[in-house]
């Protein structure tokens, strides 16, 4: 049976590349975005790969719609192997300036949807006793102290011990668990319109990282695949770290 991969947030960057990594794969691949306008990019692509993918609109700020994205695309594949929880939000703020709207917001999408998410594949797996793997994009800032990334850093940070609180109480299931914390990358996200643009800042990040590069979505998706890979089958409550070597430093 032809191998089925949900990628949530789908639109752009490490889940556009991601959604071509498991097509040129030969996995069956389901997308999501907050506008089903926004997977239209992603969707031509696939297409010319000769994959029909199926697009859902999923709002992860609700029960409802986690549950019935789920249901849509185990009816249309028969089935579903790998969740690749890559949908999120970011904030840029200092701490003493984050309002409670500000919280509750990024915590809603990046936390808490992203654990409803995981939860409603892995009901979905037990209930059906199928192995499966889950792949979270955390980030760096889960990991290391930022400036202005206090809120996000804290989602990814839980995000992490998420994967292996997950990754042990589903291991008597066959479930893998595990994550990717990419570090800046060379993409095409929203967030780089600012500092992206500005080459002072640009080349003062590129002096703090050893090796002087950003990662690119495309790595992160490969490195994604990996994870959800046979090559894989032995780990499970790991994180894989992309950011040049930051952290090792």
């Amino acid at each position: 049976m032809t191998p089925t991969v949900l990628i949530t947030g789908a639109s752009y960057g490490v889940g556009e590349q991601a959604a071509y990594q498991f097509a040129k794969e030969g996995y069956q691949v389901a997308i999501t975005a907050t506008k089903l306008t926004n997977l239209d990019k992603t969707k031509e692509t696939l297409k010319s790969l000769g994959v029909q993918a199926l697009c859902c609109e999923l709002n992860l700020r609700s029960q409802e719609s986690i549950a019935q994205t789920i249901q849509n695309v185990t009816s249309e594949f028969g089935g579903l192997n790998v969740l690749v929880n890559n949908a999120g939000e970011n904030i840029r703020k200092l701490a003493v300036d984050v309002s409670k709207e500000d919280w509750d917001a990024i915590m809603s999408t990046n936390l808490t949807g992203t654990f409803f998410m995981t939860q409603a594949f892995g009901q979905y797996l037990i209930a059906n006793q199928r192995p499966g793997s889950i792949i979270q994009v955390a980030s760096v800032h889960g990991i290391v102290g930022a400036k202005e990334r206090s809120t996000y850093g804290i989602t990814k940070a839980a995000i992490l011990h998420m994967t292996k609180m997950l990754a042990i109480e589903w291991a008597e299931n066959q479930i893998r668990v595990n994550a990717v914390a990419p570090g800046r990358l060379e993409t095409d996200s929203p967030s780089r319109a600012g500092t992206g643009n500005n080459p002072e800042y640009m080349a003062d990040m590129l002096n703090k990282i050893p090796l002087h590069r950003l990662a690119t979505a495309q790595e992160v998706a490969q490195a994604i695949y990996y994870l959800a890979s046979p090559a894989a089958n032995a780990i499970t409550g790991q994180t894989i770290v992309l950011d040049g070597g930051i952290v090792a430093g």
